[in-house]
């Protein structure tokens, strides 16, 4: 894994452990070794080196994992691009950072 973190605190990646019955599909199709198996169960190792690429949740049978692939380092972009600091979604755009030409709010 060499310890790869593409944007902190921007993954839309979840676990449903209910759902989830440790078939370990997960382990062998992620491409970074984000989850692991812990004792009895899946667990997410280290939620920030996750690239969104969708191979887990597309994988489990059980759709026990849920990422919206891309979402959260596109949302991160943007929001740098914006002068944001924050991961927050881009769906608030606030109008008086915009030439006045592009005034408006829409979401993502």
């Amino acid at each position: 894994m060499g310890g790869l973190i593409y944007l902190k605190d921007v993954v839309t990646l979840k676990l449903d452990e209910e759902k989830c019955t440790r078939c370990g599909m997960c382990l062998e199709v992620c491409p970074h070794g984000v989850l692991k198996m812990n004792g009895k169960h899946i667990a997410i190792r280290n939620r920030d080196a996750c690239m969104e690429c969708g191979a887990c949740s597309r994988n489990c049978p059980f759709e026990a994992i849920s990422v919206q692939a891309g979402v959260g380092c596109a949302a991160a972009v943007i929001n740098s691009m914006l002068g944001r600091k924050d991961g927050d979604c881009c769906c608030l755009i606030e109008s008086e950072t915009l030439p006045l030409a592009k005034k408006k709010t829409t979401c993502c």
